[in-house]
């Protein structure tokens, strides 16, 4: 009898079994997300002193340009007129140690006149220490022919008194000279110097005072010889006036004066 024979079913190897994806998990000692990355500030201190520096720079470097340009206009408007300009005239004030002083004063000596104030923080100090070195080195090789005087701008404010301490600290020879507020501009006009001082100004009052910056050189007949501005130095002022004595000299048969 016939046996049918079983089909032999093929083999199949089971599949290796897959373990599930790993989740990458990042654990933190918070549970917290990290902070994020501190920013770097680039205003440090060097970099502050730095920028300091260049702003006290930039303002020193205007404030010289605008000296310079101011020294340089008035020149070119005296240049434009027909020989010297005309600058200084009659004028009556009183001198710090209480005596009238007059134009009539100044002649018969090289002067150098400075208009200012006792108040005055910086610039007068500083024009005034300007003058007492010009007249020491001037004198050392021309001897005592030069008169320095410092006329106030400041009426309400500069009185005798405060003018006579005011000049302890400068040249011995310097003549402080003080008046009424019409005296004060008269000569100011004379001299062709412009202040702001309020006429009406309260001695107690907290107020400004601006006004020109130039040293006026007389000759010893009371004559304008020249201006010399904030820029100029005393090694070129005493130059200049090494070179106008050398005229003088020649123009009045070589006189000492």
């Amino acid at each position: 009898m016939f046996r049918p024979r079983a089909c032999a079913l093929p083999r199949v190897r089971p599949l290796p079994a897959t373990r599930p994806a790993r989740r990458s998990l990042r654990f933190y000692s918070s549970g917290l997300p990290p902070p994020p990355p501190r920013q770097i500030s680039v205003f440090t201190p060097t970099s502050a002193a730095l920028f300091v520096t260049a702003l006290v720079g930039l303002v020193v470097y205007f404030r010289h340009e605008k000296a310079k340009h101011i020294e340089k206009r008035e020149k070119e408007r005296a240049a434009s007129q027909h020989g010297r300009p005309k600058v200084g005239g009659p004028f009556v004030l009183t001198s710090h140690t209480g005596a009238p002083f007059t134009d009539k004063d100044l002649l018969g000596k090289w002067s150098l006149v400075y208009f200012g104030f006792t108040n005055c923080p910086d610039i007068c100090p500083a024009e005034l220490d300007k003058m007492t070195a010009v007249v020491n080195a001037a004198e050392k090789e021309f001897g005592p022919i030069f008169q320095p005087v410092f006329i106030s701008v400041d009426p309400a404010r500069d009185s005798i008194s405060q003018m006579a301490r005011y000049l302890r600290d400068f040249h011995p020879s310097l003549i402080g000279l003080v008046g009424s507020y019409a005296e004060t501009k008269a000569i100011c006009k004379a001299y062709r110097v412009y202040f702001s001082t309020p006429q009406d100004a309260d001695p107690k009052g907290d107020y400004l005072v601006d006004h020109s910056i130039f040293v006026y050189l007389m000759d010893p007949n009371g004559q304008f010889m020249e201006a010399f501005g904030q820029i100029t130095t005393d090694v070129d002022v005493v130059e200049k006036i090494r070179e106008f004595i050398g005229e003088w000299k020649k123009d009045h048969d070589g006189k000492s004066q």
